[in-house]
């Protein structure tokens, strides 16, 4: 038998175990596993270039392994979680027949604490960027159900309002409270714009070399 008709007798039985009902649930935890790796590789790769160039210091060298470190541990991370979340997942509905509202909360739990418990930046980044998001959703639901009146106006000018004052009155009083990476970002923006020598370093770059 030629390579060719082995790789297709190969692939032929691949996609008819892909096919099987019976084994479904397990290979959906593969798959979401996978996904995990690429989305988290994808979203980290081109923020951890940007902020390693724009921030950081250090050879070419140095700044390469920074980019592949991050993007190594948002994947990893990301990937082991959607694995454990989907396992879980799939543990509880074979153990109880259905899956209840309840398994997704638990398995989240257990998938959060084990693997993105650790403090570290990374985590610490995806952690708020989803606390962000869930009291949005929670506030949207909390009007769906009626716990709370549908407001008359938009609020969203409000919530800006307070976010940018809270903010900037902690850039500037309470600095240390503030995470690395929005420090390093605030302080190019408000810091570092109150300081010149001449033409290079006011419209062209940043800081001069001597600054550096």
């Amino acid at each position: 038998m030629g390579a060719q008709a082995m790789l297709k007798t190969l692939l032929y039985t691949v996609n008819s175990l892909l096919q099987r009902r019976r084994y479904r649930a397990a290979l959906a935890v593969l798959k979401g596993f996978r996904n995990g790796a690429v989305y988290g590789a994808k979203i980290r790769a081109p923020h951890a270039l940007v902020m390693t160039f724009l921030f950081k210091s250090g050879s070419l060298r140095e700044k390469l392994k920074a980019i592949a470190q991050a993007t190594y541990t948002h994947s990893r991370n990301l990937a082991y979680f959607v694995f454990t979340y989907k396992g879980l997942m799939a543990l509880q509905s074979r153990l109880q027949g259905k899956n209840f509202q309840l398994h997704s909360f638990v398995a989240a739990c257990v998938g959060g604490w084990l693997v993105f418990g650790e403090n570290n930046h990374i985590n610490s980044q995806i952690n708020m960027y989803l606390l962000s998001r869930i009291l949005f959703g929670l506030s949207r639901l909390a009007v769906e159900k009626g716990y709370i009146p549908e407001p008359k106006q938009d609020p969203f000018p409000i919530f800006a309002a307070v976010t940018w004052g809270i903010v900037l009155w902690l850039f500037e009083y309470h600095r240390h409270t503030l995470q690395p990476s929005l420090q390093s970002s605030m302080t190019y923006l408000y810091d570092d714009s109150n300081v010149w020598h001449d033409i290079s370093d006011f419209l062209i770059y940043n800081k001069s070399n001597a600054q550096k």
